[in-house]
């Protein structure tokens, strides 16, 4: 999550017993990103996901949501493991159900609707606060743009990033002007 600060005197950031503050360099990177890797999306709980089964209109544009575990259900497939899967791995797995089912030369695609489960939270003073799908090589600038760009109150040199790296919660404040003059690197943004 990250939140431009707004108009006023500015807190210092300080490290309490539940929020470790970085302050020289980038934060480290959380554990866990399996779901979002240099190949691709991986789909999660909660996502939303079209399937399309060529040359049967019943399984045309099949909006199906994925349940906290993982898998989904298609009519003549059963239900599919997607945990952790691209959507082509997922159309191949109905494809391969389907065969299974004597269906011969299925041909299936699985895309990505809505992910709710590899999000970013940009709040604050921004044009649109709120959770943004978090892509391949996620940055701060690009999750403010996600979110239409700082609003005219927002102070660019409070910019705090928060993420949660094993068990300890830490926060870094980053200088959004000196970023776009290139005075040091956009800091990585990570789905929670």
């Amino acid at each position: 999550a990250l939140s431009l600060a707004g108009c006023g005197k500015s807190i210092p950031l300080e490290t309490t017993e539940a929020v470790a503050v970085v302050r020289q360099g980038e934060l480290p990177a959380p554990e866990g990103l399996g779901l979002l890797t240099s190949d691709g999306y991986r789909i999660g709980p909660f996502d939303r996901i079209i399937v399309d089964v060529f040359g049967f209109p019943d399984l045309m544009r099949r909006e199906i949501q994925v349940d906290a575990s993982g898998r989904f259900s298609v009519p003549m497939a059963g239900e599919i493991q997607a945990l952790g899967l691209t959507p082509a791995e997922a159309a191949a797995q109905v494809a391969d159900r389907l065969k299974a089912g004597h269906v011969r030369d299925p041909k299936v695609s699985v895309n990505l609707d809505v992910t709710t489960s590899r999000v970013v939270t940009v709040d604050g003073q921004v044009t649109q606060p709120g959770n943004y799908p978090a892509v391949t090589d996620m940055t701060l600038t690009r999750a403010i743009a996600a979110a239409k760009g700082a609003n005219e109150f927002a102070k660019l040199d409070d910019v705090v990033i928060f993420r949660t790296v094993g068990d300890q919660r830490m926060a870094a404040l980053y200088n959004l002007r000196a970023i776009r003059r290139g005075v040091y690197a956009d800091p990585k943004v990570y789905p929670f």
